[in-house]
């Protein structure tokens, strides 16, 4: 994917006052956890969602919003499957009602909205074709509105008839100030980036991200690696890991990547010391040791204070800063130093930084630097695929209306 992305903005609609009295759908990230008694039990993604729909009600337009929630079966709506609490909880935040809206397809109970109004359209994943990104669901969803807005990132990395279909087909589509934030933040990251460019890549597995790596192995200056795909890595390099979790059927593919960095110059820094334990467990006892004398029955649970210092220093030297992943079992105090003092030099970079993964914003939030990262990325598999080099339909198809 290019650095620059030409899209056009819900912004740039505004600015050209072209949203009064107009129908504007907007595919918002509603699906936000719940409780059995279907209380909300955390309401980030629909503050977040607030203000495109606040800025095209203050434009005058009349605003649609949907969503997904949960995984529910298309065709059959059940009661658990309902934005009813997400309608409620918007209304609170909006300052107005926001009025539910079943079966809407066909536009039943649209006919007569007014300018500043805002209804929730229910659950999009319930309507036949969703998921198969179905043209005459696409095209009846269109015919809704006269400006299709998507502010879902986390779902731009999936082709469905709300993220991609309707941009087909709607008179204009535009991005959300979400959705255009995400890829401002990642065109500056991995298009033109201040270097050098350093990315940390970490998980328990490299076959779940052998393709980012892949493709950051083209880019980056510095690929720190953590979690069990350090342990491949060690191994690739030669050492012995004792029963750590790894991959040895990918030592060869760990290989490649290093010679890859290698012949451009760049690295990927193998661990120097080690936090081990035998055994995998909250209470087990904490041992840092060079990776020269890992025994057998050993399991490397984090990186050791020599190597987190290493990785700091370059951290600090670095002008753009790509982090996916906690290096260490940070859940269990004794084996978190390592990716606290990776997120505390992050934290104190002057570099750009963007950082996204359910695990990276748990350790954001554990070390509290939340303000002190560029770019927080909401995205999960949206951010990771924008990584590996894919082509997000929801984006593209962006692109191309405006292009046209």
């Amino acid at each position: 994917m290019s650095a620059v992305l030409n899209f056009i903005r819900l912004q740039d609609l505004i600015d050209q006052n072209a949203l009064q009295g107009k129908r504007v759908f907007i595919r918002a990230d509603l699906n936000v956890p719940q409780d059995d008694a279907g209380n909300i039990t955390e309401d980030t993604r629909i503050r977040a969602s607030v203000p495109a729909i606040k800025a095209a009600v203050a434009a005058g337009a009349k605003v649609m919003v949907t969503s997904h929630l949960g995984r529910p079966t298309e065709g059959e709506f059940k009661p658990e499957d309902s934005l009813a609490p997400v309608a409620q909880r918007l209304s609170e935040l909006l300052g107005q009602p926001v009025e539910l809206k079943q079966n809407w397809v066909d536009g039943a109970g649209l006919e007569n909205l007014q300018a500043g109004q805002v209804v929730l359209l229910e659950n999009v994943r319930v309507n036949k074709g969703e998921k198969k990104n179905s043209d005459e669901l696409a095209q009846k969803m269109a015919k809704l509105c006269d400006i299709y807005v998507n502010d879902a990132f986390g779902t731009a990395h999936r082709a469905e008839a709300s993220t991609h279909g309707i941009a087909k087909f709607a008179p204009v589509a535009a991005a959300g100030p979400l959705l255009a934030a995400e890829l401002d933040a990642l065109g500056k990251a991995l298009g033109a980036p201040a270097r050098p460019l350093l990315a940390i890549v970490a998980g328990s597995k490299v076959s779940t991200k052998l393709s980012i790596l892949e493709s950051l192995a083209d880019k980056v200056d510095n690929l720190i690696v953590g979690g069990g795909i350090a342990n491949t890595f060690m191994l690739a390099a030669g050492l012995k890991i004792g029963k750590s979790l790894a991959e040895p059927d990918l030592v060869g593919a760990a290989k490649t990547i290093i010679e890859k960095l290698a012949a451009r110059g760049a690295q990927v820094p193998i661990p120097v010391d080690v936090v081990t334990a035998k055994e995998f467990a909250p209470t087990a006892a904490a041992t840092v040791k060079d990776v020269k004398d890992v025994a057998d029955d050993d399991m490397i649970l984090d990186i050791g204070p020599k190597t987190a210092a290493i990785l700091a220093e370059q951290i600090g030297a670095a002008g753009t800063i790509v982090w996916n992943g906690p290096v260490g079992v940070f859940e269990f105090d004794q084996f978190a130093e390592g990716t606290k003092t990776l997120a505390l030099a992050i934290a104190q970079s002057k570099a750009f930084s963007i950082a996204g993964g359910g695990d990276t914003l748990a350790a954001i939030a554990k070390y509290n630097i939340g303000e002190q990262v560029g770019y927080i990325s909401t995205g999960g598999g949206a951010f990771l695929e924008f990584l590996e080099g894919k082509v997000l339909p929801a984006v593209e198809i962006l692109t191309q209306r405006a292009a046209k």
